[in-house]
């Protein structure tokens, strides 16, 4: 090889090797000015404004198109144990609240406090014509309706089963709960809430919105 080549040769890599090093350089100093940078965040405040105002909106509407964040937020409350007469994961959560829960928090419905009232929210859908979404409720307590929870497909439903025990996944399939099974409803924006029942819900967003207004 010539001299003048070897030279040539010599001087293109130590070019391609300043534009490599640049290029590295460059990148990681964007990445470092990335993870440098401090993004706002939601205060406390405006989260739980936002929060209440987005629950009182609205008592119960249709989970069309939303089911899968729906079951998402369900999941993440796996574990959590029973408890009755309470109303957020930390303190435990009993079959209804449970699923007035998952709703209210993830999709700003707001769900009468019982199940039996539930089972009057929504149109009655069959067992065959279940989708993710739709509440599934049981005869526990030799009670109508007396247990609801979140059907997530595939035979299947996520609910909050008894003192002592969890919120888990269960299949409808199983014997103990096939037998029990007591119907299911699809929230499409109607009820069959009687007056009393519903003005106790609108009560309930009317105490959300001064909530709201007072943060």
């Amino acid at each position: 090889m010539s001299l003048k080549k070897a030279l040539l040769l010599k001087l293109l890599g130590l070019s391609l090797g300043a534009i490599l090093s640049v290029s590295a350089y460059a990148a990681d100093t964007a990445i470092e000015a990335s993870a440098d940078a401090v993004v706002p965040k939601e205060s406390m405040f405006q989260a739980g404004r936002s929060y209440i105002a987005r629950v009182s909106d609205r008592l119960a509407d249709t989970v069309t198109g939303k089911s899968e964040e729906l079951i998402n937020r369900a999941m993440e409350v796996i574990g959590v144990r029973y408890r009755s007469d309470t109303e957020l994961p930390q303190s435990g959560l009993d079959g209804s609240s449970f699923v007035g829960y998952v709703f209210k928090d993830k999709l700003g419905f707001l769900l009468p406090r019982k199940s039996t009232q539930m089972s009057r929210v929504g149109k009655p859908i069959t067992r065959e014509e279940l989708q993710p979404g739709d509440l599934v409720f049981f005869n526990t307590m030799r009670l109508t309706f007396s247990h609801v929870g979140i059907y997530v497909g595939d035979n299947k439903f996520i609910h909050s089963p008894s003192k002592g025990t969890n919120v888990r996944v269960d299949d409808l399939g199983s014997l103990y709960w096939d037998k029990r099974f007591d119907g299911a409803r699809r929230l499409d924006g109607s009820d069959n809430l009687n007056d009393s029942e519903r003005q106790e819900l609108l009560n309930e967003v009317k105490s959300l919105k001064r909530k709201s207004r007072s943060l």
